[in-house]
């Protein structure tokens, strides 16, 4: 039996014209080690659920990307994170948003999922459920990049001159990973820290199964990361399955249309990774570019930026 294994950093990429080849080999390098790291677990036979909690932890411990350590700041100097992680063989599903303190919020969405009886937590008790799961914890200093503080600063500025504009690496950086695992089964996992200057307590897409996060083994499991309110308000990650479900399209079919009909004329940028219980894995986006990266059992490890 086979496997395979997409990860993204997010939507939001650098324009190619602002992008240094120094950078660029740091991206590359971090969506990498995201690969080997869900690689390591369906190599020996391990679960679609463990390989994508192990990618998006690494993604979540790379600076570069917008989710854990590298997540960006609201309006009011704070981060807040929103993360899900959903067994496609059983649609069990765990979601996390507006926290903070929690080295890896995916492995608090995944204990919310096996602890409770519950698909979504916020605040204290999410907090609660993190600790008596044993799970780390970060103080401020940690998250802190000097990169996204600054780029807080610059939109803060731009929109009191009225100025703010639309570079995506503003408004949609998301990490994600879809899996199939030897056994057939998919899974899928999203972490993010949301919208540059963000409103205190806004919570995008990412957590909210059906929109920015969604696994069934009938179908496909699918991670996004764009537009977050666009994402929720077009349920785009449900929507890709059900037109697999309702119209028999592959996972190419309906990830294409859903990001390029539904989501791109509505002010939807972004994309989507997905992956069927096939193994067949779809990578579509709408706009310069998505950190991206694919291996397989018989695919060779691969990342992408750009076109």
């Amino acid at each position: 039996m086979t496997y395979a294994l997409a990860v993204h950093g997010g939507a939001g990429t650098i324009l190619k014209s602002r992008m240094t080849p120094e950078l660029e080999t740091a991206y590359h390098a971090g969506l990498a080690r995201a690969l080997e790291a869900g690689q390591a677990v369906l190599k020996q036979g391990g679960a679609a659920l463990d390989a994508v909690t192990e990618a998006v932890c690494a993604l979540e411990d790379e600076p570069l990307f917008n989710a854990g350590r590298g997540a960006v700041f609201t309006a009011e100097g704070k981060q807040e994170m929103d993360a899900a992680i959903m067994d496609g063989a059983n649609r069990r599903a765990g979601a996390v948003a507006g926290l903070f303190g929690p080295r890896n919020p995916i492995r608090l969405a995944r204990a919310i999922m096996e602890r409770t009886e519950h698909v979504m937590l916020i605040g204290d008790n999410a907090l609660r459920i993190a600790r008596d799961a044993g799970l780390p914890f970060e103080e401020a200093p940690y998250f802190f990049t000097q990169a996204r503080w600054d780029a807080l600063q610059e939109t803060l500025e731009m929109r009191a001159r009225g100025e703010e504009n639309d570079d995506p690496a503003r408004r949609h950086g998301t990490v994600g990973a879809v899996a199939r695992d030897t056994h057939g089964h998919v899974a899928a996992a999203t972490s993010t820290g949301g919208m540059t200057a963000k409103a205190p307590g806004r919570v995008g897409d990412t957590p909210c199964i059906g929109a920015g996060s969604f696994a069934d083994d009938a179908s496909c499991a699918v991670s996004g990361t764009g537009h977050g309110e666009i994402f929720t308000r077009w349920t785009a990650a449900a929507e890709i399955s059900a037109r697999m479900r309702h119209l028999g399209e592959t996972v190419e079919q309906a990830a294409e249309f859903v990001v390029m009909n539904d989501l791109a004329p509505n002010d939807g940028s972004g994309g989507v990774i997905a992956i069927d219980a096939a193994g067949r894995i779809a990578m579509p986006f709408n706009c310069e570019g998505m950190y991206r990266g694919s291996v397989g059992s018989d695919l060779p490890l691969s990342t992408l930026i750009y076109r």
